[in-house]
């Protein structure tokens, strides 16, 4: 059994393990800035970030057996502030017909938008490589903890969710949009690019051009590729839309990778969360396989959760020994569950 909880400050070697074997723009391989995502997620989990909607949560999965670390997921309140907006590309398609020469075309058009009180974010979603594809749904469950901590705190979250989805990118992690586009406004590569806007998106609002961009002007390649999800991600899409995300016609400035969005009441998981009472009696029959939270006021590790199977009624869930250990839950605490499914 895997157990997700808060990241903390020793799981930094961890965390380096696992960039170090993906580097992926989730996860980078740089010391500073994991440090930097460590330390704002430790804030938050402690409410010690006074706005809600500035903080942002890690969440771990832990192999306990093997003391690994071995995937990671987050959620930012607000992605877009006054100081630091949400950027994107709105798709449209435009037509144009010229009855001289008797011509129709229908363009593809992107123009940039921004949106200074945005939506709550879900990413940051990274599987070490030899967990994925196994029976205990590592990636499922780092996604659906995101659900669950929301349907736990509703007020702390917009009620608008987005989810950036990314494309096909080149072997070499380079983005074909960004070659084609970004990269010749800015004199920045991906990666460049992608870490100075962690900290400043100034230079994207002062160089990037304000006027629509007709994609017809991009390599076919190019235009193939927006909105367009990479193949790593396809299982997340079809896990997003069977709980309630679509595709808004809005892509990443960057990549061209898809953004998903789904009113937070209306996810389906969210709409089914339940908060009930742990039983004594333990539970070691079939029943409903569900993920279930225990959350503490105060300490270090302040959130876990685990994947089990449970019996519930409508005041207690009767679970195994082993998933209240690992929760280390006593009998009578009140828990919180939605549905694995």
């Amino acid at each position: 059994m895997l157990v997700l909880r808060d990241v903390q400050k020793t799981d930094l070697p961890g965390l380096k393990r696992l960039a170090a074997v993906l580097n992926t723009v989730n996860l980078p391989n740089n010391e500073e800035t994991l440090e930097a995502i460590i330390d704002k997620s430790v804030k938050s989990f402690a409410g010690k970030v006074k706005n809600p909607f500035e903080r942002e949560y890690l969440f771990v999965l832990e192999d306990v057996r093997n003391e690994l670390i071995i995937g990671t997921s987050m959620i930012i309140a607000q992605h877009g502030t006054y100081e630091s907006p949400h950027i994107y590309y709105d798709v449209s398609e435009r037509e144009h017909y010229s009855a001289t020469i008797g011509r129709h075309f229908r363009h593809k058009v992107l123009s940039i938008g921004y949106n200074y009180e945005g939506p709550t974010e879900i990413g940051g979603l990274v599987v070490d490589p030899p967990y994925r594809a196994t029976p205990d749904k590592p990636g499922k469950q780092l996604s659906f903890v995101r659900f669950l901590f929301m349907a736990m705190h509703k007020r702390l979250f917009r009620p608008r969710v987005l989810a950036e989805l990314l494309p096909p990118l080149l072997p070499d992690g380079r983005s074909l949009l960004w070659e084609a586009c970004g990269k010749k406004f800015t004199g920045l590569t991906y990666l460049e690019a992608d870490r100075l806007s962690r900290q400043n998106k100034e230079f994207i609002k002062e160089l990037f051009p304000s006027s629509d961009v007709y994609a017809s002007l991009f390599p076919e390649r190019v235009q193939k590729v927006l909105g367009e999800v990479g193949p790593n991600t396809k299982g997340v899409q079809r896990m997003l839309e069977r709980v309630g995300f679509r595709y808004v016609e809005r892509i990443d400035p960057f990549d061209g990778g898809p953004h998903f969005e789904a009113n937070l009441a209306d996810i389906t998981v969210v709409r089914r969360y339940r908060s009930v009472k742990v039983a004594e009696e333990d539970f070691d029959m079939e029943g409903d396989d569900v993920l279930v939270a225990f959350e503490r006021e105060s300490g270090r590790n302040r959130f876990r959760a685990v994947r089990t199977m449970a019996r519930l009624d409508d005041k207690n869930a009767y679970l195994p020994a082993r998933a209240k250990e690992l929760l280390d839950v006593p009998p009578g605490a009140k828990v919180s569950i939605i549905p694995f499914e």
